[in-house]
């Protein structure tokens, strides 16, 4: 019956992106105040819920913060070994030829959104390895969300290509001198991506 209860308590948190304080001093084993210390002293990151006071862990930071105090990981880790890939495009034809294209290919996970705001909510929550980001986006430039990504500490590795379709080679210059680790014109050729994909993220 133990055996039964662990593998269930690993499928239940191998579903989950990000924590709360609660969840994250059960699977740690700790009192949820020993989180909330560990989080407002910045030795466990997360992010705030706009308008509350409630915080939110990533699924990576918990995982670094449980390994750096010697806690066991098997409840949480997953080791499905798929690469987390973020769209972020406000074309829905081009999200769902994405999603057709990386949905299929069992080395990625794939997760969307439409504006920066969402985009960068889904950078903290998400973790993805890699963004595939657009240069025009509703709210903001995408690459404002590229400087910001580079800036945190949490996201500075991961890689980023941009998409887009009114971009001219300076401002490709630009965006790579900023911190893109490639840059595609629409219409683009999927497998072509795909194959820089798997390049940047070594799968």
């Amino acid at each position: 019956m133990s055996g039964e209860t662990k593998t269930n308590g690993q499928r239940r948190w191998a579903e989950k992106k990000v924590f709360t304080t609660g969840e994250a001093a059960e699977i740690c084993k700790v009192s949820q105040q020993t989180i909330i210390r560990c989080f407002d002293s910045g030795r466990l990151q997360g992010f705030r819920v706009p308008g509350s006071r409630f915080r939110r862990i990533p699924r990576d930071e918990l995982i670094r913060f449980m390994r750096t105090n010697d806690i066991p990981v098997d409840v949480i880790a997953d080791d499905s070994g798929r690469k987390k890939i973020l769209v972020v495009d406000d074309d829905p034809q081009i999200v769902e030829l994405f999603v057709d294209a990386l949905g299929r290919d069992e080395r990625f996970e794939i997760q969307t959104a439409s504006t920066g705001y969402d985009a960068g909510m889904l950078t903290e929550s998400f973790g993805p390895h890699l963004i595939i980001l657009d240069y025009m986006l509703p709210d903001i430039n995408g690459n404002v969300v590229c400087d910001r990504i580079r800036n945190n500490p949490h996201t500075a590795d991961t890689r980023i290509i941009f998409v887009s379709g009114v971009v001219n080679p300076d401002e490709i210059e630009q965006l790579k001198a900023a911190g893109a680790d490639d840059f595609m014109k629409k219409p683009f050729d999927i497998g072509k991506l795909l194959i820089r994909i798997g390049e940047l993220l070594g799968v």
